[in-house]
């Protein structure tokens, strides 16, 4: 993975909204290596969307330079074209047709012969498990089955590079789970560099190995899932007491924990620190010397959302209530 698949500087887009300038994207720099599967993270109107449709070609940037295996996504737009496939949001087969033939024509778009591109759909619908549906109207399809029929269309040319643009959404936990299998499967065997943005955050942590966060258009982090938890968040231990004196006085004894952020309520402590689950034999320890009685323990490690929280103060499952530059890009 030593090659530069995608190569940003100074990415800007801005649009005009009601006479407004409104900066979807403020100044990204982004390096996605080849065969990385890499995560982009951010609220509602963070820039996501809006970043991958310009790595697309779909719009151009307002300033700054992208790149896509080497091609510049404005110069050479033919170029980027020919080496990318792109999920976006929406289902992109039409209704009325047979998703075979869908994946067939869709092929045929890409300059494959007709022979080669049956051959092709062939595959990809036996590997995402298609063949029972696949010459069946896309409109008969389950919601599971059109996004895999989707991503078909997605590697139908066979890509360098997949854009997945919330590639779960609106699926139940089963059909996530499988096409998160799938994904990771055509990833394996194809060496497919994918990014992939989702609101979904154990789709993130299982399934990327680097997970770079967006806030208002700039990147805030970007490193390993298990690096970013460690780093911005850290375990949380949970200790309860028989009473608010107890917790008081376990508390005032914890604050000395280096690196750690202590709280009380009630008859319950909080520990936010890094290696919890290695920490807590000792803290009982020196806690039941003290004379202070735990009554219960619990550890929870931390989530990519934790991460968010601890970074702007907001979670990143909170939605916008206004429209977003998302939506007017669209």
């Amino acid at each position: 993975m030593n090659d530069t698949m995608i190569q940003t500087t100074g990415l800007t887009r801005h649009f005009t909204v009601k006479k407004d300038v409104v900066e979807a994207v403020r100044g990204l720099d982004l390096h996605v290596a080849e065969g990385e599967l890499v995560a982009l993270l951010g609220p509602n109107g963070a820039g996501k969307s809006t970043t991958l449709r310009m790595l697309t070609t779909l719009i151009p940037p307002t300033s700054g330079t992208a790149t896509v295996a080497g091609y510049d996504v404005v110069a050479r737009q033919r170029e980027v074209r020919r080496v990318i496939g792109y999920i976006g949001q929406g289902n992109g087969a039409a209704h009325a047709q047979r998703g075979r033939d869908e994946l067939v024509s869709q092929g045929r778009a890409y300059g494959m012969s007709t022979r080669d591109a049956k051959a092709r759909a062939d595959e990809l619908v036996a590997s995402l498990d298609l063949a029972a549906v696949a010459d069946r109207p896309v409109s008969s399809l389950s919601g599971g089955q059109k996004r895999r029929l989707d991503i078909a269309m997605g590697l139908i040319h066979a890509p360098r590079l997949l854009f997945l643009d919330e590639p779960s959404t609106g699926l139940d936990p089963q059909n996530r789970a499988n096409l998160q299998e799938h994904i990771l499967k055509l990833r394996a065997e194809h060496g497919t560099t994918i990014v992939l943005t989702t609101h979904y955050l154990d789709e993130a942590d299982a399934m990327a190995e680097r997970v770079i966060v967006v806030d208002h258009g700039t990147v805030i982090a970007d490193d390993t899932p298990a690096r970013l938890k460690a780093d911005h968040a850290g375990d949380l231990i949970t200790l309860g007491f028989g009473s608010g004196g107890d917790a008081g006085r376990a508390a005032a004894r914890l604050s000395s924990l280096s690196d750690a952020t202590v709280s009380s309520g009630g008859a319950t402590v909080e520990v936010r620190v890094a290696g919890g689950p290695r920490l807590v034999p000792g803290i009982l320890r020196d806690l039941d010397a003290a004379g202070i009685a735990v009554e219960s323990t619990a550890v929870n490690r931390p989530t990519l959302d934790d991460v968010f929280l601890n970074l702007t103060g907001r979670s990143l499952r909170e939605g916008v209530v206004t429209t977003s530059t998302e939506e007017v890009a669209a």
